[in-house]
């Protein structure tokens, strides 16, 4: 992996600039965000998940590469991304529901997609295209809505020491509780790679660039 710069957001003639907690993200298709949304239902019943899914404003996703940029530089980096659609996986393969803690200690059940030799270079290649936009020094007023966790900024601010490259696992998080194993889908379509602000628990709660896939 690249040396990754760590910096601090600056004024431009005394203008602070706005910056924004992102997440690359492939998005699954209507099927495979159904199956994860009446999962997460579960979860929040049982377990009073913190984290509710929609198709609207919490979207259920896999994550490629994490960190901070500015407002002014989302449209740049759609560009760049663009020229990687026809790259980008067009299916890929969930492998079994997992369960991990996050630094707090709470269980985390997610759904552990196969890491493909496709899905790793891809997630290598999204995050080299956007790494000169970056910044890791995050604060609570870049993530989106009106709290962010300590948890949170943390997951962010080490994504690519603790969860990238190397050490890259593809999943699609369903929420805090164990989710008892079930069925899944043999595999299911990528309906979207995206650029989504980041909200509390690092869910997706805004689009803000797209292309189909």
């Amino acid at each position: 992996m690249g040396e990754q710069t760590f910096c601090s957001p600056i004024s431009f003639y005394g203008i602070p600039m706005s910056y924004k907690a992102i997440d690359a993200v492939l998005l699954p298709d209507e099927r495979m965000t159904d199956f994860t949304i009446a999962a997460n239902s579960e979860l929040v019943q049982k377990s009073g998940s913190e984290i509710v899914f929609n198709k609207k404003d919490c979207l259920p996703h896999i994550s490629l590469a994490m960190g901070c940029i500015k407002e002014e530089d989302i449209s740049e980096i759609g560009k760049m991304l663009r020229q990687l659609v026809a790259i980008t996986p067009k299916s890929v393969k969930p492998v079994s529901i997992q369960k991990t803690r996050n630094s707090s200690g709470k269980i985390v059940s997610v759904i552990q997609i196969e890491r493909t030799n496709e899905l790793q270079k891809f997630h290598e290649n999204i995050s080299e295209v956007i790494r000169k936009y970056l910044t890791f020094d995050i604060s609570e007023d870049m993530v989106a809505g009106k709290h962010a966790s300590e948890t949170t900024l943390e997951w962010i601010r080490n994504y690519p020491v603790k969860s990238g490259y190397a050490n890259y696992s593809p999943h699609i998080t369903i929420g805090y509780g164990d989710l008892a194993d079930r069925p899944l889908p043999k595999e299911f379509r990528i309906s979207k790679l995206a650029i989504c602000h980041l909200g509390n628990h690092c869910t997706c709660r805004e689009n803000l660039w797209s292309a189909e896939i």
